[in-house]
């Protein structure tokens, strides 16, 4: 089967064929080139890089240059980025080959791949982030794809020295944007519906709620990481579905759980006094037993998002997604007066300056409140004490 508007099949031994216009015959009949690939991805990349050939035939180039053809020979951006790629093998967590893939995949070889090191220049790279931009991404999504892009450049730096040096990246400014909380209201009256007609399920997300969990550290929670004798948490996983790289299979993504995302998320947490008899209660006995199940069998994370919005729905609560809850308990507990270092403890992060400046939000109250409190202390103090 083809895929509609690209000249690109499924042939019957497997493979993937992918057709481009090469040229047209003296009596304007048009000529074909074909690529072949083991996967689409490949199929569509080669024929991408035979149709830029092809494009710069018509643009005069046709006349045989040893020159051109000896620079036409030299390494391009798709053999850098998939050497680049087998070099983070082994290197970086799964979760993080997976991510690079992707945005490999996806973003930088079909705008980039067909140069070759002697072509791309910094031009290119700006022309590639402002199309990033104009398709909708958002300037956090362009950073990092042009990070995976620099990573790829500074190892070609390294494998040709003489080559990619003047090419700059710049990233673009990241445009901060008002994450949505919870108001005082809204939790409360979200925590009184979790607490009727209680499940394993809306314990876990009552839970995250009150400890700040990501949602993976929860789907991978094992009551064996509760200690109702210490009324603590131990964060020692995470429950990502991700992408299959590299396998020709029709299942293109699976479940794996493994150690958290940072050495600071692994953590112990303190389990609020209010929720320490509702794990009591909760307990099935079986230490394997999953959190949000109280069985053998995980809830993957896509499940538990479907959950929270039937949840929010019923409880018409709008606009949020699970990492709400998150933003939800760091910016209570700042408002509340919770020491940042302990805070940021809590929350898995390396310093207290990225849990201010990516999950604590003060609310106009709160600046109010502030505000009066500076006031308060000017109006009332006396001169003659000092």
């Amino acid at each position: 089967m083809s895929r509609r508007g690209e000249n690109i099949f499924r042939r019957s031994d497997g493979r993937w064929e992918a057709r481009y216009v090469k040229g047209r015959e003296p009596s304007g009949k048009i000529r074909y080139g074909y690529c072949y690939g083991a996967t689409y991805q490949e199929a569509k990349q080669k024929a991408m890089i035979a149709r830029a050939e092809c494009t710069k035939e018509d643009a005069g180039e046709t006349a045989p240059d040893p020159e051109k053809e000896q620079r036409r020979s030299k390494i391009r951006m798709v053999t850098v980025c998939e050497e680049w790629m087998e070099m983070q093998k082994g290197r970086v967590k799964e979760s993080t080959y997976a991510k690079y893939e992707s945005v490999v995949r996806n973003h930088i070889l079909p705008a980039l791949g067909f140069y070759t090191l002697e072509e791309l220049c910094t031009e290119d790279v700006e022309r590639f982030k402002r199309n990033l931009l104009l398709l909708g991404l958002s300037s956090k999504t362009v950073k990092d794809v042009l990070i995976v892009l620099h990573g790829a450049v500074r190892y070609a730096r390294r494998k040709y020295p003489e080559l990619l040096q003047n090419v700059e990246i710049a990233y673009p400014r990241e445009v901060g944007q008002e994450e949505r909380i919870l108001s005082v209201e809204e939790q409360r009256i979200l925590s009184l519906y979790l607490c009727t007609d209680m499940d394993e399920c809306k314990f876990g997300v009552l839970l995250a709620l009150f400890t700040g969990l990501r949602i993976g550290e929860l789907c991978a929670l094992r009551w064996r990481d509760i200690s109702l004798k210490n009324q603590t948490i131990r964060i020692v996983s995470t429950l990502q579905r991700l992408k299959v790289v590299g396998e020709e299979k029709r299942e293109r993504t699976r479940i794996r759980i493994g150690s958290p995302k940072s050495d600071s998320s692994c953590r112990t947490i303190p389990i609020p006094e209010s929720m320490a008899g509702l794990c009591g209660r909760m307990d099935p006995g079986d230490p394997a037993a999953y959190v949000l199940t109280g069985t053998y069998h995980y809830m993957e994370p896509r499940t538990l998002q479907y959950r929270l919005a039937k949840y929010t729905q019923e409880c018409g609560i709008k606009e949020i997604h699970f990492h709400t809850l998150r933003h939800t308990f760091a910016t209570r507990s700042v408002e509340l007066g919770f020491e940042l270092k302990s805070l940021s403890e809590i929350l898995g992060h390396s310093t207290p300056t990225i849990t201010i400046r990516r999950y604590v939000h003060s609310s106009m109250q709160m600046k109010k409140e502030n505000m009066n409190r500076v006031a308060g202390a000017v109006m009332t103090r006396d001169p003659e004490q000092e």
